[in-house]
């Protein structure tokens, strides 16, 4: 989007901004079709255990019917290399893709907030958003693990079902981005799911290369670090380690009364 005249007043460009990223009015078949969508995004993300590898055939097929998008073109890349994987070959993708690096990790408040008490507030406010809507993750998994916040957005809809994504949408282009430069068919993944979302600003390229360049955001000066994992580590990032409590403030013990006997 070109900027706009600097004549034109701050409420009426902010306005006009929003209106460009909201999301268009959809048919319901055009809803579903993007909650099906959603729903496989969010299927193709989870690890590749048993019950996952045994429907890649049934899942092949499905993306196979979906209407011709650029999601569906994405999808459709991901699953032939799937379908063609030994089993353990993917798990030892999946590990090394989402377990052990940073920069395509699937918690998304990681890369907003980084192991800071922000982001315990964010995991509670998304908590929050879920059970307001009457949908329980059932504690599974953190709230903010982007299969969950997928699925959630299938459920609910493409308004504030997908408001999650649209927050998060920088930590979703570092995610694509790091699977990219290792080359990961994921990558296409990711990709499917960018292409349902509003297209990212100048603003969001530019704070995507501070991520890439500086990482997620350390503790405030004067806090302890928030997520230290043991003497010396750190958790990952899809660990939640809330802040330690203070010692419990000593309190000398009030003075017994004596009381004295017959004389």
């Amino acid at each position: 989007m070109s900027p706009l005249p600097a004549t034109i007043p701050a409420l009426v460009r902010t306005r006009v901004r929003a209106a460009v990223r909201r999301p268009a009015r959809l048919t319901p078949e055009e809803t579903a079709g993007r909650a099906l969508t959603l729903r496989l995004v969010s299927l193709l993300l989870q690890y590749p255990d048993s019950e996952l590898t045994a429907a890649r055939t049934e899942l092949t097929t499905v993306v196979g019917s979906l209407p011709a998008t650029p999601a569906a073109d994405h999808l459709a890349r991901f699953t032939d290399w799937f379908a063609a994987q030994e089993t353990e070959a993917l798990e030892r993708h999946y590990v090394e893709m989402f377990d052990l690096r940073r920069k395509s990790s699937l918690y998304l408040t990681y890369y907003l907030h980084g192991d800071t008490r922000r982001r315990g507030m964010a995991l509670l406010t998304l908590n929050q958003r879920y059970r307001a809507a009457g949908w329980d993750t059932d504690g599974g998994e953190l709230p903010d693990h982007l299969p969950v916040v997928l699925e959630f957005a299938a459920l609910a809809g493409p308004g504030g079902g997908e408001a999650p994504l649209r927050q998060h949408r920088r930590g979703l282009e570092l995610i694509h981005r790091a699977l990219t430069d290792a080359d990961s068919p994921y990558r296409h993944v990711l990709a499917a799911l960018l292409a349902l979302l509003p297209p990212p600003t100048e603003a969001d390229r530019a704070a995507v290369d501070q991520l890439v360049a500086e990482g997620p955001p350390n503790e405030e000066v004067g806090l302890d670090p928030y997520g230290t994992y043991g003497e010396g580590e750190f958790a990952p990032p899809g660990t939640f380690v809330p802040p330690m409590q203070a010692p419990p403030t000593r309190v000398p013990p009030a003075p017994t009364s004596r009381t004295e006997g017959p004389r």
